[in-house]
């Protein structure tokens, strides 16, 4: 029996509904399912995920899959340890905890204290740490708390002495952290108009304020630093420099990297704001001040990034000052430690770190252990210590300390994982899109591989929103690995990986280069003898997800499998909901009538043909994402059961009381694992 004959699919909620966009009738039968909250929506919900759950309890090899992850998940993971005052701080999870607890000690061998364990904030591990920052003195922890996923934070503040919460409470935050004055009197922070409390789920978001908190005080006596009535998509982030002088307010419009730059005195309580870079023509990055020099990561007439100084008593263009040039690598940040620039950059995918004196002279490249990811060098401006994390495909997030005086490195903290990294191997190729570009991607897999056609792959891909892929750990992959799949990274263009070219490649009208570049992918991997479609998975999450929904839109004979997660599906009413309207920096509008020709012509939802034969697909999304908003996954879920013709299941697991991704407990994050492993292992035929 084939496996469309023993799934039913539920009765998806439909209508009539006729859309007219620039004169082109579009229909979208399945509206109905926009409505998360209606009895009709909750009914599919249950039906579909019946279904969904029926399907994958029936796969033998799920429960051992599961038992492995949970076993190799079950391992100390440690962050960077940072320092405020006389304290310094770090997270750590025992293995199976949902949240990592923060906590707090006087010195680096000190008995450590906990500070916060957001374990105890709920019985299922669905509230989420979103955000912490530590007063200047060390005394004081402001920390946001995400509630089943959601966007939308609260914030509170504990005596970092006693462990105990002030009477601080400050809602409706969004996209925002809290940056301390250099008094530890306050902060600032940036929120929204409280939103409906019915629909503060779906409901576009507008008009960010940046407001300053004082210690102890209500929300509703919170100071208005700076909004713009005449422009409600623009956002603030506001940072205090290291030297407490100036608030730098950072203005976002959507998810344009390019910036505003203003200022304020904080020394002059009559000072007014300052617009220092008033066009978003580039980003601009503050990295710290000599009193009135300001220094900045930029890609301003350098599209991988370079270093310059502003005066802020002459900021004419004419007189901006070139420190570290644009190189051949892409940087990706800066910081200063010990009165000398710590430069982060990839080269071609992979870290590479280069100090530089404030002059822009290089002192020396920190030697790093591999091929892989480093992250950190995070501290004050005269700071001769810091740490950094170090992790690759079969490295688990290693832990370093680093003299910036010898430049040596140290092992801080190793992870213990139950599995021996020189079984594995890592190798990087470079593959040739359909109009030419080379695209590099990286293979990891078992040593010893068979390059007969019938390894099992998944191939996992982003391509957006300047968004950088690296090597990086995960038990999950390992997993998979050990099943003897291969799993495969490739680096499309849209993201970051080679500067704002790069990202440009494979934005708006240059959007389908990114699924010709996830194409081409496959079709190297089939060409060059690691797999077949019939074994080939594709996945990506958020802007990935719709990278998938794409892929086998356009090409449903490449692939065997296909897990679009939390994708963004209707590329014709992604604008309408919540801070979807940011994207049409990155995708352009459907109300723009060139915009929407390009729209039209790849959304997954409007590419669906009735009658095709799709690869097996599982969709995931969550019930609480009010980042991409479920109704995406769940119209393209109805309208692919309903055009399918093939034998292969189409799936949606709808995950409930958690969101987009962010602060998703332990346990949640195992089962997903499991379920996506199964679903392939069983969809692609793999021997377990």
């Amino acid at each position: 029996m084939s496996e469309k004959k023993h799934l039913s699919y539920p009765v998806s909620p439909k209508n009539n509904q006729v859309d007219d966009y620039h004169g082109t009738s579009v229909a979208d039968p399945y509206r109905p399912l926009e409505n998360p909250d209606s009895v009709e929506t909750k009914a599919w919900v249950e039906a579909q995920n019946k279904v969904t759950f029926g399907y994958l309890q029936e796969i033998p090899a799920r429960e051992k899959i599961k038992q492995r992850l949970t076993k190799l998940w079950d391992y100390e993971k440690y962050s960077l340890p940072f320092k405020e005052g006389k304290r310094y701080f770090y997270f750590k999870n025992n293995g199976l905890q949902n949240q990592s607890v923060l906590y707090t000690l006087t010195s680096l061998d000190a008995e450590p204290k906990v500070l916060l364990d957001p374990n105890t904030l709920s019985e299922d591990g669905t509230v989420a740490l979103s955000g912490t920052t530590i007063s200047e003195d060390g005394n004081f922890l402001a920390y946001g708390l995400s509630t089943a996923g959601s966007d939308w934070q609260e914030w509170k503040v504990r005596d970092i002495e006693t462990g105990i919460d002030l009477k601080d409470h400050l809602k409706w935050i969004k996209f925002s952290g809290a940056s301390w004055t250099n008094d530890s009197k306050g902060f600032f922070y940036s929120r929204y108009d409280e939103p409906k409390e019915k629909t503060k789920l779906e409901d576009v978001n507008y008009y960010q304020k940046l407001y300053y908190h004082k210690l102890g005080t209500p929300q509703s006596e919170d100071l208005l630093i700076y909004n713009r009535l005449d422009q409600k998509e623009w956002g603030f982030n506001g940072d205090v420099t290291e030297d407490g002088r100036y608030l730098i307010i950072s203005v976002w419009q959507g998810c344009d990297p390019r910036n505003l730059v203003f200022y304020k005195d904080l020394t002059n309580p009559k000072a007014k704001v300052v617009e220092l870079i008033q066009e978003f023509e580039s980003s601009f990055s503050v990295i710290d001040n000599d009193d009135s020099i300001f220094y900045f990561r930029t890609d301003f007439n350098a599209p991988r990034g370079r270093v310059i100084a502003i005066d802020t008593k002459n900021p004419a263009r004419e007189n901006w000052k070139e420190i570290i040039p644009q190189a051949t690598e892409t940087l990706e940040g800066v910081s200063i430690l010990n009165n000398q620039f710590v430069a982060d950059y990839l080269q071609d995918a992979h870290s590479q770190i280069k100090i530089f004196d404030l002059k822009g002279k290089l002192i020396r490249e920190v030697k790093l252990p591999g091929l892989g990811s480093a992250g950190g060098f995070h501290g004050k401006r005269h700071d001769t210590e810091t740490f950094y994390s170090f992790t690759s495909f079969t490295t688990p997030g290693t832990v370093y300390r680093y003299d910036m005086v010898s430049g040596k490195s140290t092992l801080f903290r190793q992870p213990k994982v139950a599995f021996n990294p020189e079984d594995y191997e890592t190798k990087q190729v470079f593959y040739k899109s359909n109009d030419g570009t080379k695209v590099p991607m990286f293979l990891t897999y078992k040593k010893g591989i068979k390059l007969d056609g019938n390894n099992p792959i998944y191939l996992y891909g982003y391509g957006g929103f300047n968004v950088s892929l690296s090597p990086n750990f995960s038990v999950s992959n390992l997993v998979w690995m050990e099943m003897g799949g291969v799993y495969a990274l490739a680096n499309l263009r849209g993201g970051g990986e080679y500067g704002e070219e790069w990202h440009q490649a494979g934005m708006k009208s240059k959007k389908q280069n990114v699924f010709d570049d996830f194409i081409a992918a496959a079709e190297w991997l089939i060409a060059n003898s690691y797999t077949k479609p019939a074994k080939l998975a594709i996945g990506g999450g958020s802007n990935g997800g719709l990278l998938v929904g794409a892929c086998i839109t356009q090409r449903p004979d490449l692939f065997g499998a296909a897990l679009p997660a939390v994708g963004v599906m209707d590329m014709l009413r992604f604008h309408k909901f919540t801070i979807g309207w940011a994207w049409t920096s990155e995708y352009g509008s459907p109300d723009n009538q060139e915009d929407f020709k390009t729209l039209y012509a790849y959304s997954p939802l409007h590419k669906l043909k009735s009658g095709t034969a799709y690869p097996a697909t599982m969709i995931t999304t969550a019930d609480h994402d009010d980042r991409v908003v479920p109704a995406h996954s769940f119209k393209f879920a109805a309208a692919l059961q309903a055009a399918h013709n093939g034998d292969a299941p189409a799936l949606i697991r709808i995950e409930t009381k958690a969101g987009h991704g962010a602060g998703k407990p332990t346990a949640k994050i195992i089962e997903e694992i499991a379920d996506k492993w199964a679903f392939l292992v069983r969809t692609l035929d793999v021997k377990v």
